[in-house]
């Protein structure tokens, strides 16, 4: 695996291992009562005892119409910080369209910087023939690719499947239920299980959180250990915010934190202190 997906990976954790996949018809209904417009999400990526990088999750506050859809628009930043930024500089912007209905993306955009590399990338997604259309710039502007992917009913991106997974319910789950979740990413549909673990206390530089505990069924690859290497922890209220994630690299242990928040539909389940 190439330096630069090392950090992509490390940045989008709270993301990468949760798309989200619910059948259903072209054009679904799923309630939401965990996120509202102006919600902003604060992290910090430790690898190690080093601060490696910060990450932003934010909804704009004014919803945008996109295919004739209402649409919330969530952006994902991540840029690295302190001596990480001078061997990997990273600045990454991820953004989707959610329908505000189905909580299905109408348009993905993508642009990474990560030291000398550069790409930027938009994708439509068509629900109703289940189509993905791509569009890939590479460093040189003049190099566009447009491809067409066929994709399943309910298809998420990675942004929006985070968003998509925070509105289930976990209340009659049993600790070890498997949870079946497909995205598209890189060009390419994928699915994952992800195992509910239960739930726990977790601290957090936000402060003690009770917690849901995720962790996804990670493939055979070259950057997590074993199949079980992250845990996801997700607030155990009505937000289901994610508030810490952590990885077991081959190359050390990563922790994902938040440490602020604003704009919560709900109150967060912090454990009070004596």
């Amino acid at each position: 695996m190439k330096r630069r997906w090392l950090l992509s990976s490390i940045l989008l954790l709270p993301l990468a291992a949760l798309f989200a996949f619910g059948p259903g018809d072209a054009v679904r209904n799923v309630p939401n009562s965990s996120f509202e417009r102006g919600e902003v999400l604060y992290y910090r990526v430790h690898y190690g005892l080093i601060n490696a990088a910060d990450a932003t999750i934010e909804v704009s506050k004014d919803l945008q119409r996109v295919n004739d859809r209402p649409c919330y628009k969530a952006t994902v930043t991540g840029r690295t910080t302190g001596s990480f930024d001078f061997f990997m500089r990273v600045r990454d912007t991820w953004r989707t369209y959610i329908d505000t209905t189905s909580i299905l993306p109408q348009k993905f955009f993508r642009n990474i910087e990560e030291n000398n590399y550069r790409k930027k990338e938009t994708i439509d997604f068509d629900h109703v023939k289940d189509v993905a259309q791509v569009e890939t710039r590479k460093k040189d502007k003049d190099n566009v690719r447009h491809e067409t992917f066929k994709v399943p009913d309910n298809v998420q991106d990675m942004v929006s499947g985070f968003y998509f997974l925070r509105t289930l319910n976990y209340d009659n789950r049993r600790i070890g239920d498997v949870i079946r979740v497909q995205g598209f990413f890189d060009n390419q549909v994928f699915t994952m299980d992800v195992i509910y673990k239960g739930r726990e206390t977790v601290e957090t530089k936000a402060g003690d959180i009770r917690a849901i505990k995720l962790v996804p069924k990670m493939p055979a690859n070259k950057l997590f250990r074993g199949e079980n290497a992250i845990s996801v922890y997700l607030s155990d209220d009505r937000n289901k915010v994610p508030v810490l994630i952590q990885a077991e690299l081959f190359v050390g242990a990563v922790k994902v934190d938040m440490y602020k928040y604003q704009g919560l539909k709900n109150r967060l389940n912090l454990v009070a202190q004596n």
